[in-house]
């Protein structure tokens, strides 16, 4: 008997066939022997909270990367695995297509999977020497130019001593999940996921340093914004926040880490990426 018994299920509800696709795995889970079977929206604040209190063997998403970010935030602070099921276009994150969830689903039940951790960022915004904000990153914070389309500056500096200054439309500081999501469209390196490392990477420099930087899992990246005009940050896509002049944010690694759920080997990473990056599935071609 599988030692999987209690679950939760997300997905996003304006994807085709998600919802209907939930049910058909929530029904398959109970009649193979689980004891909890939660489902709901992803994007459902009351379901989100009752998930954050509970505890469950493992979380199963259901949509595009989009979806996993958001089931991700609620999984990595109880340690709960999180299995993706492809709903989307990309499904980078994801582990399982929307046609061989089943057989994955059994696989999984009989204790064929690894749980591949990913390492997180904890991200805080001071201004002045007070801090008034603070997040959990799988992927990213970008400081960015607001609605105005002027650069602005921003100075780096690592555990304190200053690394480089940017007149750039933003700067990326990145998970290695992160290096495959905006730290790659701006040009930055590819990091294999299970290694601990931060990534900054400038986007669009003006005469600026255009070269991304690895830096090792124990360093505190400090961000001082420096700009006459609308600046803001973003954690995993989230709704952005205005910065200001003098606002620091700063990134460290986070006590939290993400354990995905897999199926395939090591190499399935090495695989993938040089499938998306030939046909890259959110423009809707294939051979």
């Amino acid at each position: 008997m599988s030692s999987l018994r209690k679950f939760a299920i997300v997905c996003h509800p304006e994807l085709a066939d998600a919802e209907r696709t939930a049910a058909a795995v929530e029904e398959f889970l109970i009649q193979h022997g689980a004891e909890t079977v939660d489902n709901g929206s992803a994007y459902d604040e009351t379901y989100r909270k009752q998930i954050s209190a509970r505890d469950y063997d493992m979380l199963i998403a259901l949509g595009g990367d989009g979806t996993i970010l958001r089931a991700g935030h609620l999984c990595a602070p109880r340690n709960t695995p999180l299995l993706g099921i492809n709903m989307g276009h990309f499904g980078f994150l994801t582990e399982v297509s929307r046609d061989n969830w089943p057989s994955s689903l059994e696989s999984i039940l009989r204790g064929y999977y690894r749980l591949e951790e990913r390492m997180m960022l904890k991200i805080e915004h001071f201004r002045g020497e007070k801090s008034i904000g603070e997040w959990q990153a799988i992927n990213e914070v970008v400081i960015c130019r607001g609605q105005f389309v002027r650069p602005i500056q921003l100075i780096a500096s690592v555990d304190g001593y200053r690394t480089s200054s940017y007149v750039a439309d933003g700067l990326i500081v990145a998970t290695p999940t992160g290096s495959t999501a905006y730290a790659l469209a701006a040009g930055g390196p590819i990091l294999p996921p299970e290694t601990r490392n931060l990534l900054i990477v400038p986007v669009a420099p003006h005469l600026s340093m255009d070269r991304a930087i690895i830096l090792p899992e124990g360093v505190r990246v400090s961000v001082l914004v420096k700009t006459s005009h609308e600046a803001v940050l973003s954690v995993d896509g989230h709704p952005p926040v205005v910065v200001i002049e003098g606002d620091r944010i700063e990134s460290v690694a986070s006590d939290y880490h993400l354990r995905m759920v897999r199926l395939k080997d090591p190499g399935y990473f090495y695989r993938n990426i040089t499938l998306y990056m030939e046909h890259n599935p959110s423009t809707g071609y294939s051979e």
